[in-house]
């Protein structure tokens, strides 16, 4: 699988999340407090609403439309109503660019 620039690592801020859209699908990317980077599907698996918009915080991220809760860490629902996980892509830090492996 190919690595894509998806963006500059600083265009991410602690405990914020980015929608990166690449070959006709759309990823989000996030970042924790602990400045590491993480990418999944950009799209809620309960309504396809864009997850990147939802409320970031610590390892989760809340769908901004009802409300699941997700570890974009693992791609893992922690809140319904969502019941489907979001599939995670590898990220690494290159020359200041998010790449993820998709």
């Amino acid at each position: 699988m190919p690595w894509v620039d998806a963006c500059a690592a600083d265009e991410i801020e602690a405990e914020e999340a980015k929608r990166f859209d690449n070959g006709g699908r759309t990823f989000a990317i996030f970042r924790n407090n602990a400045d590491e980077y993480y990418c999944t599907d950009g799209l809620c698996t309960h309504e396809a609403i864009h997850i990147a918009d939802g409320l970031v915080m610590g390892n989760t991220v809340e769908c901004p439309k009802h409300a699941s809760v997700f570890d974009f860490t693992t791609g893992e629902v922690e809140t319904p109503p969502a019941c489907e996980n979001l599939r995670t892509y590898k990220t690494k830090i290159e020359n200041g660019r998010v790449m993820v492996e998709v």
